[in-house]
């Protein structure tokens, strides 16, 4: 039984996957899906100013999405549940699922 009613849990859900409405966002999910990695390490992997990511980062912190830890100079972020990154994929793969059926009746030229 959940202590929050049913339309509170919607309203959360709603927020907590607002990040992804980002294809920024989206690729640094799949990108530190090899393990923990340094700001200045994604701005290069991911050809991006360093604001910018910074920027993303940042929503991606305060939703739960990554977490982060300094050593040094530098910060290093990381992936703070990889089940995230499975509930992403799993939405890729639907999403890529209608693409292709959209194009089978293009093809087929059905309407």
């Amino acid at each position: 039984m959940n202590a929050l009613p049913e339309k509170a849990i919607y309203e959360l859900h709603a927020d907590f996957c607002k990040f992804m409405g980002n294809p920024k966002r989206i690729e640094i999910l799949f990108t530190l899906n090899t393990g923990e990695k340094c700001v200045e390490e994604l701005a290069e992997t991911m050809e991006i100013n360093l604001p910018n990511l910074s920027q993303h980062l940042s929503i991606m912190r305060n939703k739960g999405i990554i977490e982060s830890r300094r050593a040094g100079k530098y910060i290093y972020y990381r992936l703070s549940n990889t089940r995230i990154l499975e509930a992403c994929m799993i939405m890729r793969d639907l999403m890529l699922e209608q693409v292709n059926k959209k194009l089978v009746i293009i093809q087929e030229g059905r309407p």
